[in-house]
């Protein structure tokens, strides 16, 4: 029988155990990645990678948390749930056809469609900011340059 879980337990390691325990986050600083068995008891290997455009993770000295969900769009479960002070809390499954908000963990721009738009912004102001800054730097005391 298949049982979802309520609570995990964190233990931060140098690198992944060639088992991963049931109901064991497993916290890699130096790889900068936690891995879990998924919450829903199916027993599939979770790996989220933490960096500025995936997962964070935060330890408050007791527990962690890891931000946003864990969405495994991919897997036969279709689980999706938070990890929240070692809790999980369990969203409700989306439908097939909703696309996610984040992409799931086995890959691609974390922050989707968002993150293309604010990169496309980002490429058309940048010679506004290079002709603003060559502006400041002949305009303002002590800018120009020989």
């Amino acid at each position: 029988m298949i049982t979802r879980r309520t609570v995990f337990e964190h233990r931060f390691v140098d690198s992944a155990p060639e088992v991963l325990d049931d109901g064991v986050l497993y916290v890699s600083i130096p790889y900068a990645t936690a891995l879990h068995r998924c919450a829903c008891g199916c027993g599939n290997e979770i790996v989220t990678p933490i960096s500025r455009t995936g997962w964070c993770l935060t330890f408050d000295g007791v527990s962690v948390t890891l931000h946003p969900s864990i969405g495994n769009w991919n897997q036969p479960c279709r689980s999706h749930y938070f990890i929240r002070q070692n809790r999980i809390q369990w969203a409700r499954d989306r439908a097939p056809e909703t696309p996610a908000r984040r992409t799931e963990p086995t890959g691609g721009h974390p922050t989707g469609a968002l993150g293309q738009r604010w990169g496309a912004l980002a490429g058309r102001l940048r010679p506004v900011a290079a002709a603003a800054w060559a502006w400041l730097r002949r305009h303002l005391p002590g800018g120009k340059r020989p």
